[in-house]
């Protein structure tokens, strides 16, 4: 189970990016962790690293506790110093730079677990991790739902007494935002019903993933047939081995309803008729149009309900306003407007793509009309036809040593700063390295540091079904309490016989990914810990940065430099080149269309009142050139909005992939120049911007100092292929 998947299953209602709760603060009790060993022991400081022989799991479960009582203790001390003086004269010396104080040790602590959760299950198992997480949002969850605190801030806000600059403004933002969404002027009456609809709502939401997890255990097929398997890759022969002792090459074989697993299997499963009996399987489980133990339908109008309320109490339209106070869209008309205007390129690209597809299909014996379920074989197939495209090959030119050594050099060139690995540190495994970041301008003192934790470990650290990866915020860059910011990137990187750890497309996509979130977390200029890097960045902006780092791939220069042969440092040939790119774009109208509509779907269902299916099929036309089954109950299985973090927010993926690109847009038309000096110059711009600004301000006011201007959706219709406008204008 992930970390994300953690989240999602014990704190349902996450209305911002940060891990609150409404709390009854009257409620006589409060569930402690066990206080066990060293009183005083903090395993994570200021600057100094970790001391990973001298950790143990009960040494960080009762810093945790000690930790949590400490805040509890001086925040009621806090309250009680508010609610003594007449009037507060100065908010952030006398409110919130003590809570800052008195809260960044827990922070820290809890950083660590989460890395060792991830990086070494044996030195942080999932029921520890667990205990430590519970108690930690608990806390931490608190100082946003103190009415004391809360309204103290709020004077503090109407005041003209002080002016305030950017970043106090922002922080003070912030903390009444996160009071408002949890509740905290509802009172009376309606603070019950509010309470009432957040219990329902974490229950039916529990259920709803409950009842996917158990269909997709209920579904099993047997996949033997020689002509099914012959063209399914080792990797996803292995996934679906019955006995893992034995190469995956000899089986037996059995399929389940995992989204990854399916996603493969339909790419590379070569008869129809098993396509259509898996996908129908997985787009009707969960509904009455299967086994009705695990239907659906109930808990997500349940839940639609629930948020309908919810939102009400808090004084808004709907469920997807409200979700915009934490929004760079900032209401819900700006996000159906750039879905509409997306939709008009994609959707005919899409006709023309499936056209040219199924021609395609034909040429090769396929004489049926291309179902949904059909379009990702062919695709596959189409792509080879076409540019020749073949990961086992491509990837032998991007070995993970030379990729990331590579990686430290473009960034050091393009934002001035310099990476230097400490060998001599204590680390969780002997695979890990550490890094420190230094600013060329200013290179004494580090500006922060990372761990890099890269290679599979299947003993000991936790797996992840699709190898996205992990950035994780050990510490957090604070001024007042003098903190650096400390983060790990972690993934699994499987090593291929006596080859090096060679990576794929998507491999080289997440890992520069994950690099720009760490570098924006390092550089990022801010004087508190809640505004440090990623942290109050809105919703549908945090994934910017590393989708600007995503997108740097699309330069052949920066493709090329990264590149060699794992064996004889042969640079990476010109069709491969062509392929590598091409692979984002190939049926870029049907993928973005698939995108939007998830996206519009999670809008109406979080706006309307209509029952999901009359949605379903008033929205499915919109952006599909294949026609919708009948039977089709995707939404009842819809985890990420119905059980997870993404309900009203869904659409995040793509505006952040709008705005990523429009970013990269200046550095292609920098590139087009020929002059290197406006590259660099551009890259300088980036810093100054998006990897300093980080949460201390709002993101489109930091994109119009980096661009001069408001965001626009040609620059993603452009990288995707389906048009060629000229950026600057």
């Amino acid at each position: 189970m992930s970390y994300l998947r953690l989240i999602s299953k014990n704190y349902p209602l996450l209305i911002t990016r940060t891990c609150n709760q409404i709390l009854k603060r009257n409620n006589g009790f409060i569930v402690l962790v066990p206080e066990i060993g060293e009183e005083n022991y903090s395993p994570i400081g200021q600057h100094e690293l970790p001391e990973f022989n001298n950790f143990t799991i009960e040494k960080c479960i009762s810093a945790v506790g000690n930790q949590g009582l400490a805040i509890e203790k001086s925040l009621k001390i806090l309250e009680d110093e508010i609610t003594s003086k007449a009037d507060i004269t100065d908010i952030f010396k006398e409110v919130l730079d003590p809570i800052e104080e008195i809260t960044t040790g827990l922070e820290n602590t809890w950083g660590l677990a989460k890395t060792l959760y991830l990086g070494n299950s044996s030195l942080m198992p999932t029921k520890s991790y667990l205990t430590i997480h519970d108690r930690a949002c608990r806390v931490r969850a608190q100082k946003f739902n103190s009415l004391p605190v809360y309204y103290s801030i709020k004077r503090a806000a109407k005041s003209e007494a002080q002016p305030y600059d950017d970043q106090q403004k922002r922080l003070i933002q912030k903390f009444l935002l996160e009071g408002r969404l949890n509740g905290i002027e509802v009172d009376g009456a309606q603070k019950f019903q509010l309470n009432d609809h957040i219990i329902k709502l974490s229950e039916n939401r529990a259920k709803f993933h409950n009842n996917v997890e158990a269909s997709r255990r209920a579904f099993q097929q047997n996949c033997n047939d020689p002509n099914i398997i012959k063209e399914l890759p080792v990797s996803l022969l292995e996934m679906l081995s019955v006995d893992r002792n034995q190469p995956a090459t000899k089986g037996p074989w059995k399929l389940s309803l995992q989204p990854y697993i399916i996603k493969s299997f339909l790419e590379f499963c070569p008869d129809h008729n098993v396509r259509w009996n898996v996908w129908q399987a997985d787009v009707r489980k969960c509904s009455r149009q299967a086994d009705r133990q695990y239907d659906n339908s109930v808990f997500l109008e349940e839940i639609r309900f629930s948020r309908r309320q919810q939102a009400k109490i808090l004084g808004y339209e709907s469920y997807m306003d409200m979700s915009m106070e934490t929004k760079m869209a900032g209401s819900v008309h700006n996000v159906k407007d750039v879905l509409t205007r997306l939709r008009e390129s994609a959707k005919p690209a899409q006709d023309a793509e499936i056209a040219s597809l199924q021609t395609f299909a034909e040429k090769i014996g396929y004489h049926r009309k291309l179902e949904i379920q059909d379009i990702s074989y062919y695709r596959r197939k189409q792509l080879i036809d076409l540019y020749d495209f073949n990961e086992d090959v491509i990837q032998e030119y991007f070995p993970l040593n030379k990729v990331f050594k590579n990686m430290l050099k473009l960034s050091e060139n393009l934002f001035n700063i310099k990476v230097i690995e400490r060998p001599a540190v204590n680390k969780w495994h002997e695979d890990v390295k550490f890094f420190e970041v230094f600013d060329l301008q200013d290179g004494k003192e580090p500006l922060g540091g990372f761990y890099v934790d890269l290679y599979a470990r299947d003993e000991e650290k936790t797996i992840a079904a699709v190898n996205t990866g992990w950035m994780v915020k050990m510490r957090s860059k604070s001024e007042l309490t003098n903190t650096r910011p400390l983060l790990a990137i972690i993934f699994n990187f499987k090593q291929i016989a006596e080859k090096s750890v060679l990576l794929n497309s998507t491999d080289v996509h997440n890992l520069f990914s994950k690099f720009g979130l760490t570098l924006q977390n390092i550089i990022c200029n801010s004087r508190y810990n809640e505004l440090s890097g990623s942290s109050n960045v809105e919703w549908d902006a945090v994934d910017v940065v590393g989708n600007v780092m995503r997108n740097l791939l699309n330069d052949t220069e920066i493709l090329k430099s990264i590149t060699a042969h794992y064996s004889n440092e042969d640079p990476l040939p010109e069709k491969y080149i062509t392929a590598f790119l091409q692979n984002q774009k190939h049926l870029a109208g049907f993928n973005l269309c698939r995108q939007l509509y998830f996206s519009d779907l999670d809008v109406e269902l979080n706006t309307k009142k209509d029952f999901w299916w009359d949605i379903v099929k008033e929205l499915y036309p919109k952006y599909h050139s294949v026609e919708l089954d009948k039977k089709d109950s995707h939404p009842c299985s819809f985890t990420p909005i119905f059980s997870g973090e993404w309900g009203g927010a869904y659409y995040s993926n793509v505006w952040s992939e709008l705005i990523a690109a429009d970013v990269y847009s200046a550095f292609w038309e920098a590139r087009k120049s020929q002059n290197p000096d406006d590259f660099a110059e551009v890259g300088k711009r980036f810093r100054s911007t998006f990897l300093t600004c980080g949460g201390t301000l709002q993101t489109n006011e930091v994109f119009r100092r980096f661009r001069g201007r408001d965001p626009s959706p040609k620059a993603l219709l452009h990288n995707l292929g389906l048009s060629s406008p000229e950026l600057k204008k």
